[in-house]
């Protein structure tokens, strides 16, 4: 008679035989059937192959890589992830890209990203997909409306003439001047902190009516709660494999929780209880208003609009988002608003430091619109008007800052994940790889359901054969002569793929330009900027990020001298 110990071991080792089978059908032989192994890229060796992922993601080594692909393979390209069932395609094809980026229930951000991301601010616009997605933009589009953008260029303004103030009051007390090789005397700023601090205050009080004062080096406890936050999920990306394992074994974080989780996890309950509670605050005051036939004049920021929509008859139940998703969209603004457009602006101020001559140009163009009473005297009227009519109208300031955009866009690279088996149309025959080395020309790429698609957005803006031999220069002119094949490129804004593309591309852009050149305009007609000497490189952590060459675990850091401006006419 068998023993019920017998049956049980043979159950287990029948488990453990289909279980490993199926692992070695799915690592190993089903994808020898993947139709990418006909696409033409660089050579695999080893089980575990990590140098496409380091040569196509490092910024480092990027440009160089996507260059090298693009006359060696073509704008297709066949790569592969760390392990051996991981086939993934590179496309620099602007046919290709702009149908993956349009099909969006097709092509969705893998959920690998999604997990990530929603550990760190929830489930929003930025993890969410398919009706998830579409749910929220409907709720969000009236508040990013023209209105609400003319409203917040009056905060913008404000929290530029912070850190105007700020700068100006430590370069008056500043004991240790530095000089630079030219004989220039200036105050080192870590530029990249200072303009974080700021574009953190502008989502705050344009977000949800909230001033974080981080300019001011506040003590509050949400801005604190948000800052640790963030920089700890950006400090658990430099542990590749750990975020990995977590995201498949999520409850490796729960019984193994490192510092970083810990962190998370102390500042996502601070900002449950404060960012919760303003926004049972604000449905109160929205609700009261209502009962009372109060209709409200002037700025409403993006929590009250978002409510308003969200609460309106127009909105069917159905649609509508319940407390944790308001609060995880908030959460999405703040981290996506904030440091995207931080990144952008600091990178201008670093080139422009570096290319002296463009510096002064734009800086001319900057005055020639400039009031002659101080800045701080205008009234909110006076602001918007000095923007719509003044420096929204500047070509060489437009041309400057989308000429940074495209040198150095804040999102190195972005990835999809077919949701289905589809075919993916082409600009031109690419070759595909029949018997050995002879080669097929054709017209689209097949794909298989679960294949990781990048699209290499730094690599579309570097790409010589569209931008000329000096794609890899800094030229804001080159924006008064585009080739041809730059103005058929896909993109949200100025054929650039900064701010993507399609029915996912980023909502809040033009927020994001009208910040921007409002900083510009107020920093650069009050400092002089100069580099340090020191050097600076970039570094792709969740965005690309300016890091001291040498100590980068001394995280994001842009140091330039800063001083005065001084005019010809106060000179003599």
């Amino acid at each position: 008679m068998i023993s019920t110990w017998t049956i049980l071991f043979s159950f287990f080792a029948a488990t453990v035989l289909l279980l490993g089978g199926i692992a070695i059908y799915w690592a190993f032989i089903l994808p020898l059937t993947n139709p990418l192994k006909e696409i033409p890229g660089p050579p695999i060796s080893g089980f575990y192959n990590i140098s496409h992922m380091e040569m196509t993601i490092n910024p480092t080594l990027s440009p160089r890589t996507h260059a090298r692909f693009l006359k060696d393979y073509g704008r297709n390209v066949h790569i592969r992830g760390p392990f051996p069932w991981d086939d993934r395609l590179i496309s620099v094809d602007p046919v290709a890209i702009s149908y993956i980026l349009k099909n969006t229930s097709i092509y969705e951000k893998p959920w690998q990203s999604r997990a990530f991301i929603s550990s760190l601010i929830g489930c929003g616009m930025l993890s969410a997909e398919g009706k998830a997605h579409k749910r929220f933009r409907r709720v969000a589009t009236p508040a990013f409306s023209i209105q609400h953008l003319r409203d917040s260029k009056v905060a913008i303004f404000q929290k530029g003439l912070g850190i105007k103030k700020s700068w100006m009051s430590l370069i008056e007390t500043d004991q240790t001047e530095s000089e630079s090789q030219d004989n220039f005397k200036g105050t080192r700023f870590d530029v990249c902190d200072w303009i974080y601090r700021a574009t953190f205050d502008v989502i705050g009080v344009t977000g949800f009516d909230y001033d974080f004062n981080a300019i001011g080096h506040s003590d509050d406890e949400l801005y604190h709660a948000y800052k640790e936050m963030f920089e700890a999920g950006i400090a658990q990306q430099k542990d590749n494999l750990r975020v990995t394992l977590g995201v498949y074994v999520p409850l490796l974080y729960k019984f193994f929780p490192d510092q970083s989780t810990r962190t998370v996890a102390r500042c996502r309950a601070v900002i449950e209880r404060v960012a919760g509670g303003l926004i049972q605050e604000k449905k109160r005051k929205i609700l009261e208003a209502e009962k009372q036939g109060i209709t409200e004049h002037g700025r409403e920021d993006l929590l009250t609009l978002l409510l308003k929509s969200n609460q309106s008859e127009s909105t069917p139940p159905s649609q509508r988002l319940s407390d944790e998703d308001i609060l995880n969209n908030i959460n999405t603004l703040l981290f996506a608003g904030s440091d995207t457009t931080a990144l952008s602006i600091t990178w201008t101020l670093l080139l422009l430091a570096m290319y002296p001559e463009l510096q002064t140009r734009l800086r001319n163009e900057l005055l020639s619109i400039s009031p002659s009473t101080s800045l701080e005297s205008l009234s909110p009227e006076e602001v918007i008007s000095l923007y719509d009519n003044g420096i929204s109208t500047l070509p060489y300031l437009d041309n400057v800052v989308k000429e940074t955009l495209r040198l150095i866009p804040p999102v190195h690279s972005s990835m999809r994940c077919a949701t289905q088996d589809d075919v993916i149309p082409t600009s031109s025959p690419m070759k595909w790889k029949v018997e050995g080395e002879v080669f097929e020309e054709k017209k689209d790429v097949k794909i298989s359901k679960g294949t990781f698609i990048h699209i290499p957005i730094e690599a579309f803006h570097l790409d010589k054969e569209v931008w000329g031999e000096d794609a890899w220069s800094f030229d804001p002119d080159r924006w008064d002569h585009l080739p041809d094949a730059a103005s058929s490129l896909p993109g949200l804004y100025a054929n650039l793929l900064t701010f993507s593309a399609g029915p996912r591309s980023c909502i809040g852009y033009k927020f994001s330009i009208v910040e921007i050149k409002t900083f510009l305009f107020i920093l650069l007609t009050k400092f002089v900027f100069k580099p340090t000497g020191e050097k600076i490189g970039k570094a792709n952590v969740v965005l690309t990020r300016p890091y001291l060459v040498g100590n980068t675990a001394a995280g994001s850091q842009c140091p330039i001298f800063v001083a005065p401006y001084i005019s010809e006419s106060e000179k003599v």
